[in-house]
């Protein structure tokens, strides 16, 4: 089979056929590729150029409140600064590591009507000399397009609100975390809408909403079905009256919403975390005909090549049959991994995924 671009090969895919090869997309950290340059990735190219791997563009939109960002302090070590959503937030600067969360702005349901105030779909959320700029060319380069909405359980608990004070009221108070789901949901959509109204369409919805841990989930299926369920059922529907696909990312353990996202429409989930108790092999032989599965290459061990080849052998020819399979790790690709092994990586995924 003849070289396929990004936007056929991922086509085909989705649409459960073989392609000449499975299509690669995965995310390294900006570590990793600190680390690359070190070793011998050139200045000035990007990664998946030197790689040949498959390109992907993105359109990313602003529905903050759009609160103050600023430096509160600063050492060697680290840095606290505050952000659009109001949360202030400690990085170490030595390491790529999850942020330290110390305090938020929308502490309540009060405080949310506040922010929401500030949430208004004008058209200088969108970065239209981004995309005047960038889109032609990745329409002739051929690349996959995918919007990035913000909005669901995982941006309200962790860049918003606080993971404790979402759990709790999705308990107590409903309503106000099922009005912030469906708030940002129409901030996305309406914005989204001028963007593909303004002939900047695009090839996919695809959001991040991690909804579990290790061998675990966040809340019950009965409070995804109640709550979170009809805002996701929205988002793919949208996606589908535009003819286009819908994806998730989720990190941890999700057996039990998978039947919920089928229902839905759902047509690709990611990143299928071997970590937190997914086994993508059983995901393959279980819900395969019904959704694109990306990912599922366990990243712990990424820097161990003997073991992520042998893991790549066991997992990618089963994955890959009758298309419907993304390659790429279960959650993104650490700096623990060199430009050695993952050169390694990319030409044996190429391999075990050709048609």
């Amino acid at each position: 089979m003849s070289t396929m671009t990004t936007y056929e090969r991922f086509k085909r895919i989705f649409e459960h056929k073989e392609a000449d090869r499975v299509p690669i997309y995965d995310r390294p950290w900006d570590g990793t590729l600190l680390r690359w340059r070190r070793e011998g990735l050139p200045e000035n190219v990007d990664y998946t150029d030197y790689f040949n791997i498959d390109k992907i563009a993105y359109i990313n939109v602003d529905i903050s409140p759009r609160y103050e960002m600023k430096v509160l302090q600063e050492t060697d070590e680290y840095i606290i600064k505050t952000t659009e959503w109001g949360v202030t937030l400690k990085y170490l600067k030595a390491m790529d590591s999850t942020p330290e969360f110390i305090d938020f702005t929308i502490t309540d349901a009060d405080k949310w009507l506040q922010a929401k105030k500030r949430m208004l779909p004008t058209k200088d959320r969108i970065p239209w000399a981004y995309l005047e700029a960038n889109y032609k060319n990745w329409r002739k380069e051929g690349r996959w397009i995918i919007n990035m909405p913000w909005f669901g359980f995982d941006m309200t608990h962790s860049w918003a609100v606080g993971t404790e004070r979402i759990l709790i009221a999705l308990i107590e108070e409903p309503e106000w975390c099922i009005d912030m789901f469906n708030y940002c949901l129409d901030m996305n959509l309406a914005l989204l809408d001028m963007v593909w109204n303004a002939g900047y369409e695009f090839d996919c919805v695809y959001w991040l909403d991690d909804l579990g841990y290790k061998n675990n989930q966040f809340f019950s299926v009965k409070t995804y079905r109640e709550l979170l369920k009809p805002t996701h059922k929205r988002a793919v529907d949208w996606a589908h009256k535009k003819g286009i696909k819908a994806s998730m990312h989720s990190c941890g353990d999700i057996h039990p919403f998978i039947p919920e996202l089928i229902d839905i429409g759902l047509d690709a989930l990611n990143p299928l975390e071997v970590k937190a108790g997914i086994n993508p092999v059983e995901m393959k032989h279980k819900y395969g005909n019904d959704l694109v599965l990306h990912g599922g290459i366990n990243a712990v061990l990424w820097d161990d090549i003997d073991a992520i080849k042998d893991e790549m052998r066991r997992i990618i020819p089963v994955m890959k049959e009758n298309g419907g399979y993304i390659f790429s790790s279960d959650h993104s690709i650490p700096n623990s991994v060199s430009f050695e092994n993952f050169s390694r990586i990319i030409k044996l995924a190429k391999e075990l995924g050709s048609y």
